[in-house]
């Protein structure tokens, strides 16, 4: 299957937050890039747009996004976006979702191919592993919007590799460079195109000691969770200052 126009639509997760390249607009390359990348090697007049920005919740996506991006008449869309909500103190989980759905099948009916994903598991984050059921429940509905719309669906919470923390930044919130790789090669097998895509390497899996762990995990709080509440309690965003890195279709930049 080949792909002229792709606009990736989201928050931080398709922004490419973790994935860190000084020469990209907002100093981010992320999965949606590496697998843009690989599709324009395989169509001469394949174009990219990325609308995703970072703290976005599901609805301002669909206001902001949803539009702009049809306007650019796409043969291929992704969009990841919930998670934000889910990690909120109160979420309605069904409203959230209704409004998703009309959006996939705008998109759907304007002819795109849509490929939506489920959030990962948070059982394993000693910060949002409360908010675990709430991702099942959303998941599952997401499930369901994929069935009944025909959108390509990436089941993120079964991709267990995630659980190896090497592939996590370090504010243990956002992919790390290798986890974005592995995200892009995900994406392209999911969607049927041939690549070369490998796993990036990651270094040896740490066996620190208890005092270490606990020095660690000191560090993350106060570097990476307390801004993080912070902002919560303020009703700030790390996106507040941020714009699109690739608003309209243009070539990918392939390096």
């Amino acid at each position: 299957m080949t792909f002229h126009r792709y606009v990736a639509l989201g928050d931080s997760f398709t922004e490419g937050v973790g994935d860190p390249d000084a020469a990209r607009p907002n100093g981010l390359r992320g999965w949606a890039d590496r697998a843009a990348a690989v599709l324009a090697q395989q169509t001469p007049d394949f174009r990219y747009a990325n609308l995703a920005i970072r703290g976005r919740k599901l609805e301002p996506i669909l206001d902001e996004q949803l539009e702009p991006a049809l306007a650019q008449r796409p043969d291929l869309v992704t969009m990841y976006a919930g998670a934000n909500d889910l990690i909120r103190p109160s979420v309605d989980i069904d409203l959230i979702v209704e409004r998703y759905d009309e959006a996939v099948g705008r998109l759907i009916e304007a002819g795109a191919t849509v490929v939506l994903f489920t959030g990962f598991d948070p059982g394993g984050s000693a910060v949002f592993g409360k908010t675990r059921g709430r991702f099942a429940i959303y998941n599952e509905l997401v499930r369901e919007v994929a069935d009944r719309r025909g959108a390509t669906l990436l089941d993120f919470w079964r991709m267990r590799e995630y659980r190896d923390w090497r592939l996590w930044d370090t504010d243990r919130m956002h992919m790390s460079s290798a986890g974005h790789q592995q995200m892009a090669i995900a994406v392209l097998d999911t969607l049927g195109v041939p690549h070369d895509l490998k796993p990036l390497p990651v270094p040896a899996a740490p066996r620190p000691s208890k005092r270490e762990q606990l020095r660690a995990d000191a560090k993350w709080a106060r570097e990476h969770a307390l801004p993080w509440m912070h902002r919560r309690i303020t009703r700030q965003s790390s996106g507040d200052t941020v714009s699109p890195r690739w608003p309209q279709l243009a070539p990918v930049q392939i390096d």
